[in-house]
């Protein structure tokens, strides 16, 4: 069962989300939240397996509140949900670690897949926005190291590749053979060595040192 939390100031959207989502046998609404304090609150307090986070809220919004989250709760995947496929807060809320978003007139099996793929792990990043966080990330200097992946060995190189083309654990470990369980003990040590954050920021870092390509 993927457990699943709510953040929007809507009721009428978040109700008619929830009867999307719990119409799936192996999904199930567990909190609602109507604004980015409620939703920090109801994340710390019941860990769900998805957080979809609206961006527009009143007082904290969604950006913040998943920053907070994730200072907390660094396992959080979170789904950002716009109105807008250009809307910068997007771009913001995939930097601070964000899994990806939706818009919000998404189509319910799209809306489905996305959770079920995401909860396998999967980053929502299309390349438009890959290039773009990549290049401000170049510009700033300030999120993503510049050690080389010669540091990684060459399993690690296999498993960042895969992760970066949006493989799920699962898969990558059918693909190399290996137990899922060793493929998150290796994505722990890339993220040390690589002193990154999040899988997010581990799919940016393979795509800007050239490991793999993201298609539109």
């Amino acid at each position: 069962m993927i457990r699943i939390l709510i953040a929007d100031d809507h009721s009428l959207f978040r109700q008619g989300l929830r009867s999307l989502l719990e119409a799936e046998g192996d999904l199930r609404v567990i909190g609602e939240a109507a604004s980015g304090r409620e939703a920090l609150r109801a994340a710390l307090e019941t860990r769900p397996d998805i957080i979809l986070m609206d961006i527009q809220m009143p007082g904290l919004d969604g950006v913040e509140a998943t920053k907070e989250i994730l200072k907390e709760f660094p396992e959080a995947r979170v789904i950002m949900l716009t109105m807008y496929r250009q809307d910068a807060y997007v771009f913001e809320a995939v930097k601070a670690g964000a899994r990806g978003y939706l818009l919000k007139d998404v189509d319910a099996e799209a809306l489905v897949d996305a959770v079920r793929r995401v909860n396998e792990g999967e980053v929502l990043l299309d390349a438009e926005l890959a290039e773009q966080i990549i290049h401000d990330f170049r510009a700033k200097r300030d999120v993503l190291p510049q050690a080389h992946h010669a540091d990684l060995t060459d399993r690690e190189v296999q498993i960042l590749r895969l992760l970066a083309q949006g493989a799920t654990n699962q898969e990558i470990a059918d693909e190399l053979g290996i137990s899922e369980k060793t493929v998150r003990n290796r994505l722990s040590e890339i993220f040390s060595k690589l002193h990154l954050n999040n899988r997010t920021q581990a799919a940016l870092y393979a795509i800007r040192e050239g490991l793999a390509d993201i298609e539109e």
